[in-house]
């Protein structure tokens, strides 16, 4: 008994141990990102890639939490952003100055989480029944739905209330003091320009900390022996649908987090950028991180958010290279010999040994 407690107790300490390096590494990316700015080394274009990149972080280790944690194929991931974007840049311009910037900026991430949350949940009670290739159709199709929705969405405030139509703008009838907020496919203009990278690496934090500690938690190991084998999970009582339907409302919520961040951070909001690309482009984030490493998926993230712009002086090549780096990426992840090298590496590394011998004396 006392040797299966001290059994516990160190993976405990290993787990947590983990969760503080991942934490040290954003910590340590930030403090180096601004020591660069300061001194006037990083160049404007990656300053400006700062908040995307931030944007693109949060919705990979989100996404993990399904394809990688959970084990489904999630294909409408932009789809929870879109919901997010356009739900907070409503809030924050159809509240204005009425609000300080910080506690406005807070609520507008708050009804943005829980806005994609609400839609994680709804989409997920008849989706998450469904498995493979199916799941993956029915999510790609809710995201292309969402984005042809806002589309045609015209919204507006005035002393009445609310105001909206699916025809045209003149169909508001709104008073002529009213503000018209969600002009179709044109979006939202105007909204305050609250996201900052300081901003952006606070959200990743907050992501991984409710990530990683429902990993870690009774609920996401549940999830993890509904994602490896399903039957089994079932025989001994573990409701499948509802705790993979958690991971699913946590990972839209998280979605709509990244939403906020990237509708804050421009001038004027459309669907453009919440297609099935961006669906598939963070999906590359996790496939190329490692399926299920949360620390994987933000390193891809990053280097792939930045690699594209990083090569433009090389004009017609860089894509080239781009795409050069990909398959290397893949490889280096997913081919046999290469995954049997990173094992022997691991072996030899000191604190590796020191485990072993522990587990033997266990």
């Amino acid at each position: 008994m006392d040797k299966s407690l001290e059994i516990i107790r160190r993976m405990k300490n290993r787990t947590l141990k983990n969760h503080l390096i991942t934490y040290l590494i954003v910590i340590v990316f930030y403090v180096v990102i601004q020591v660069l700015i300061n001194t006037g080394n990083l160049s404007s274009l990656l300053t400006g890639l700062l908040v995307p990149i931030c944007v693109y972080v949060i919705a990979a280790i989100s996404l993990n939490l399904v394809v990688g944690i959970s084990g489904e194929l999630s294909l409408g991931h932009a789809g929870f952003m879109c919901i997010g974007a356009y739900t907070s840049a409503f809030f924050s311009n159809a509240v204005g100055d009425g609000l300080p910037e910080i506690p406005r900026f807070i609520l507008a991430i708050l009804i943005g989480a829980v806005c994609a949350g609400l839609f994680g949940v709804l989409i997920g009670i008849p989706v998450l029944r469904l498995k493979g290739d199916y799941l993956a159709i029915v999510t790609l199709a809710f995201g292309e739905i969402i984005k042809n929705l806002v589309n045609v969405v015209y919204m507006g405030i005035d002393s009445n209330g609310l105001h909206i139509s699916t025809t045209t703008a003149m169909d508001l009838h709104m008073e002529p003091g009213g503000k018209q907020i969600i002009k179709g496919a044109l979006g939202i203009s105007g909204t305050p320009r609250n996201s900052s990278f300081t901003a952006g690496i606070i959200l990743i934090l907050i992501t991984l900390f409710i990530v990683q500690n429902l990993i870690s938690s009774r609920s996401g190991r549940a999830i993890m022996a509904c994602r490896d084998n399903r039957i089994a999970a079932e025989s001994i009582g573990i409701p499948v649908t509802r705790f993979k339907l958690l991971a699913f409302a946590v990972s839209a919520a998280m979605a709509g987090v990244a939403g906020v961040l990237y509708s804050h951070n421009l001038a004027t909001l459309n669907t453009k950028k919440f297609d099935y690309n961006t669906s598939i482009l963070v999906l590359v984030f996790v496939v190329l991180g490692g399926i299920g490493n949360i620390r994987g998926s933000m390193i891809a993230a990053v280097i792939l958010t930045a690699l594209p712009e990083m090569l433009r002086f090389l004009s017609n090549y860089r894509m080239l290279i781009y795409a050069i780096v990909l398959i290397v990426m893949m490889l280096f992840n997913w081919a046999p010999a290469a995954r049997t090298w990173r094992e022997r590496m691991r072996e030899k590394l000191p604190f590796k040994k020191k485990a072993a011998a522990g587990k033997e004396e266990a």
